[in-house]
C-alpha cells in the first residue's frame, strides 16, 4: 500500500473535470474587468447556454447599446474563458430577480442614534391639557422643547442646545453638520 502526499491528492483532484473551474464562474470573476465598472453596474450575467451568454440589463437602452458592441465584448471575454462564446444576448428580462437574497439593513435602536437624549429627558410629562387654540398649543410645545434642551451642551457654531451624541459624532449639531455637506 502506497501513501500519497496531500499535495499529490489535491493536484489529482484539480485535474478531474468535476473540480475544474466552470466557464460561467470564470466569466463572473472577470466581467467587471472586461466591460468596465460603469457597464458592470447596469448589467448582470445570467447564464451560458450552448455557448451563448445571456445578460440582464437595467434598461432597454443599455441592452440596445451593448448589443451594438457585443462582437468586441465576445473577443475580450473569449481571451479569459476556457470555452469560447458564440454570441451574447442582452435583455431587461431577469434584471429584477436578484441572484442572491437582498441584505436587509441592520436595525438601529433609538438609543444608538446620535440625537438620542435618553428616556428621562424625552418623557417630559404633559403639564397642560391639549388645546385647540394654536397659540396655546405652540406655547406648550415651546415650553416642552425648552425643558428638553435644558442642560444640553451648546453647538460650537450656532450655540444651540445639542445632544451629546451629535457633538461626539460631528463636533457640531446635526443642522450645522448638514450645512457642511
Amino acid at each position: 500500500m502506497s501513501f500519497n502526499s496531500v499535495n499529490d491528492i489535491l493536484s489529482g483532484l484539480e485535474q478531474q473535470t468535476q473540480w475544474q473551474e466552470q466557464p460561467f464562474q470564470r466569466l463572473l470573476q472577470c466581467w467587471a474587468e472586461v466591460v468596465g465598472t460603469v457597464v458592470a453596474a447596469h448589467t448582470r450575467p445570467l447564464s451560458i447556454q450552448r455557448d451563448v451568454l445571456r445578460v440582464a440589463t437595467s434598461s432597454a437602452a443599455w441592452a440596445q447599446n451593448l448589443t451594438f458592441s457585443r462582437q468586441k465584448l465576445i473577443l475580450k471575454l473569449n481571451e479569459k474563458l476556457p470555452t469560447p462564446l458564440v454570441d451574447i444576448r442582452f435583455s431587461t428580462a431577469g434584471w429584477q430577480s436578484s441572484p442572491e437574497p437582498e441584505k436587509s439593513q441592520p436595525t438601529v435602536l433609538p438609543s444608538e442614534h446620535p440625537s438620542y437624549l435618553g428616556d428621562e429627558i424625552t418623557s417630559v410629562k404633559d403639564t397642560q391639557p391639549h388645546t385647540t387654540n394654536p397659540n396655546a398649543a405652540f406655547g406648550h410645545w415651546a415650553k416642552v422643547m425648552q425643558m428638553r434642551s435644558h442642560g444640553l451642551p451648546l453647538c460650537p457654531q450656532c450655540q444651540c442646545p445639542t445632544p451629546p451624541g451629535e457633538l461626539q459624532r460631528w463636533q457640531v449639531c446635526s443642522l450645522c453638520a448638514a450645512k457642511q455637506l
